[in-house]
């Protein structure tokens, strides 16, 4: 059987250089083959660069853009479905944390009953037989919510008393807590002075929250004109 031979494939350097000689002046139509064909792919890939600068670059990343949205609004309707699907739950929930508030509500005097809890406080350190000293409301707090009450107390008694007139604080159907307690020994003695501040809380009524409400607006007012 004869033989196959395969022509062989020579690269003429010289050749090729002779293509590109000569190129000044010739209108591009004229040149060979070869440079034709790098020029149309020089023109090609420069096309491809402003097509990608102009135009392709920008519709990229608004498809990455649209894909992150995406993701975003799945996981958004994904999460109103559970909403959905637990909604009676939800509103279950809801009315227990609304009784839960409407019980701590309660343990906040109004302002008319401000004074019969002062008067409480005070029969604390006089029932246990402590003596009170000293018993000085401060000046009202307001907060967003709610009002704070400090009162200076001063109390003498022994170890037991002390702590009874704590315990009795604790135990009153208003919130009172004791803060800033200093206990010293009396001077050839077994009684304790303590001096602490006894704070309490009540809650605000209407014409305090309206007023709360309107000081915060014209807050936010004077705040925006300063921008």
């Amino acid at each position: 059987m004869p033989k196959l031979s395969l022509p062989s494939l020579k690269f003429d350097k010289d050749r090729v250089a002779s293509q590109f000689q000569g190129l000044r002046g010739r209108h591009p139509g004229l040149w060979p083959s070869l440079p034709r064909g790098v020029l149309f792919c020089a023109v090609f890939a420069g096309l491809l660069a402003v097509g990608w600068s102009l135009y392709w670059s920008g519709l990229l990343d608004e498809l990455d853009a649209g894909r992150i949205e995406e993701v975003k609004l799945k996981e958004q309707y994904a999460d109103k479905i559970r909403q959905a699907v637990n909604l009676p739950l939800l509103r279950k929930q809801k009315e227990q944390v609304a009784q839960y508030v409407s019980q701590l509500e309660k343990q906040l005097p109004s302002k008319a009953e401000m004074d019969a809890l002062l008067s409480d406080i005070n029969q604390a350190g006089v029932g246990r037989g402590a003596q009170l000293q000293l018993f000085k409301p401060g000046q009202v707090v307001i907060r967003d919510y709610y009002a704070e009450l400090p009162i200076t107390v001063r109390v003498v008694g022994n170890y037991h008393d002390l702590g009874a007139f704590a315990s009795d604080l604790a135990n009153l159907p208003r919130i009172v807590t004791l803060n800033n307690l200093s206990i010293q020994q009396q001077d050839k003695t077994v009684l304790l002075t303590m001096d602490a501040t006894a704070k309490t809380f009540r809650y605000l009524d209407a014409e305090e929250i309206a007023q709360q409400r309107a000081e915060a607006a014209k807050k936010k007012a004077a705040e925006a004109k300063k921008k």
